[in-house]
């Protein structure tokens, strides 16, 4: 199963789950992980499964900040999301979504480990 995310739902997982900081300050972030998700070359995903697209999702709103502040909640939240909409059980510790957040922001994960740090928080 493929999930579609739009602006709406990237703007609800910011008022959810980052309910301190619900002002967006840049909403062409928003925009470009919408495309970076769905992107595709002839027709075929660039992103194939969920991990992969949800780790685009983190990769993108952690170096293009969205928000006014909480930017690696946000990310590591609308990962989580993406996740569970596209039908994974998702089990993970506050330690080690700090420790991804951290992997990706410093630039020393790429997509695909960022990939694969997220299917060990999926059954």
């Amino acid at each position: 199963m493929t999930v579609r995310i739009d602006l709406a739902w990237l703007l609800m997982v910011a008022e959810e789950k980052t309910p301190s900081d619900p002002r967006v300050t840049d909403y062409g972030a928003l925009v470009a992980a919408v495309a970076r998700h769905e992107a595709a070359i002839f027709d075929r995903p660039v992103y194939p499964g969920p991990h992969d697209r949800a780790a685009a999702l983190l990769q993108l709103l952690l170096h293009v900040p969205a928000l006014e502040r909480t930017n690696a909640l946000f990310a590591s939240a609308v990962a989580y999301a993406y996740l569970v909409a596209s039908g994974l059980r998702v089990a993970t510790s506050p330690e080690q979504v700090r420790d991804l957040a951290r992997l990706v922001k410093d630039g020393t994960a790429d997509v695909r480990a960022i990939a694969d740090e997220l299917r060990t928080w999926s059954a």
